[in-house]
C-alpha cells in the first residue's frame, strides 16, 4: 500500500484496508499518471476542445504505418494498481471520434491491466509485459476478456458490454476480483446500468508471494493492427477520448457519474 498525491488528496492507510487498491482520481489531464506510452506515430494530448466534464480530456490518437511493424500504443499509465487477491473499482468516460469506421472487426483497445512478468519463475514463455484484463472496440461493441492462471497457457474467456456509438460520450465500470483461480469476478456497468456480472473466473495470473503489481492503462492501442500485421478498411489514423478516470474500493469511486 502506498499513499498517492492526487487530483483528490486520499490517504488510505495499510492497517485499516485489507487487500485494497489505492484510490486515483484524474479529471481528464497528464498530471498524477505514473507516465505516458506513445509508439511511432502516436500521441497523448491533454486537450480542452473536448471533455466529458469541464474543463479538459486525454486525447489519445494512433497513425497505421504499413511500413512499421511495432506495437500501436497511446495510452497512460498508472503502476501497482492491483496484486493477487485485490478487489476494486475501475471507471472512466470515454468517446470515439464521429468518424470512428465501425463496418469491420479489427480491435482497438481502450483499457487494459499488464505487468511486468518476465522474471517471474512460472514464465516459461519469456514474455515481458503480460496483459490480464483488456476492454476494447470491436466494430460497434465494447468487449472485455479476463485472462489469469497459467501466464503462458492462460484460462481465456470474452464477453460484450454494450453498443457504443461514435461521437458521443459513454462511461464504464469494473468492479474486479483478482484471482488466479475460479474464485474471481466481474461486474460491468456502462452507461450508468449493469451491463455484465460473471463469477467463478479466473482474472490474473499465479503469484502467490504477491510480488507483481499491475498497472492500469487506458487510451489506445491499435493492438489489431499489429496482430493481424495489416489494416483493414480505409481509417488509417484513430482517436478518441478519456476522461473521468476514477480508481477506489467502492462504486462512486469510478463512476464518472452524470454530465
Amino acid at each position: 500500500m502506498y499513499t498517492t498525491k492526487l487530483t483528490a488528496l486520499v490517504l488510505l492507510v495499510p492497517c485499516m484496508l485489507v487487500s485494497a487498491v489505492p484510490v486515483f482520481k484524474n479529471k481528464g489531464t497528464l498530471d498524477d499518471w505514473d507516465g505516458t506510452n506513445h509508439e511511432h506515430k502516436g500521441t497523448v494530448s491533454q486537450v480542452s476542445d473536448q471533455s466529458y466534464k469541464p474543463d479538459t480530456s486525454i486525447k489519445v490518437v494512433q497513425t497505421y504505418d504499413s511500413s512499421y511493424s511495432g506495437r500501436y500504443h497511446s495510452e497512460v499509465f498508472k503502476k501497482d494498481i492491483y496484486k493477487v487477491g485485490d478487489e476494486g473499482y475501475y471507471g472512466f468516460a470515454f468517446r470515439l471520434d464521429p468518424d470512428w469506421d465501425t463496418s469491420h472487426g479489427q480491435t482497438f483497445n481502450i483499457a487494459q491491466f499488464i505487468s511486468d512478468l518476465k522474471d517471474h519463475p512460472d514464465n516459461t514463455c519469456k514474455d515481458t509485459f503480460i496483459p490480464s484484463m483488456m476492454m476494447w472496440v470491436e466494430k460497434d461493441q465494447l468487449r472485455i476478456r479476463s485472462k489469469g492462471g497459467d501466464m503462458c497457457d492462460g484460462t481465456l474467456k470474452e464477453y460484450t458490454i454494450g453498443t457504443i456509438k461514435p461521437g458521443n460520450w459513454h462511461r464504464v465500470v469494473l468492479q474486479a476480483k483478482w484471482e488466479s483461480d475460479n474464485s474471481g469476478y466481474y461486474k460491468v456497468w456502462f452507461d450508468g446500468e449493469s451491463a455484465l456480472e460473471r463469477s467463478s473466473i479466473v482474472t490474473t495470473y499465479k503469484d502467490d508471494q504477491k510480488k507483481y503489481g499491475f498497472q492500469f492503462r487506458t487510451g489506445l492501442y491499435a493492438n489489431g493492427w499489429h496482430d493481424d500485421k495489416k489494416m483493414e478498411g480505409s481509417q488509417g489514423t484513430r482517436q478518441l477520448w478519456i476522461d473521468e478516470v476514477g480508481i477506489g474500493n467502492k462504486f462512486e469511486d469510478a463512476e464518472p457519474g452524470e454530465k
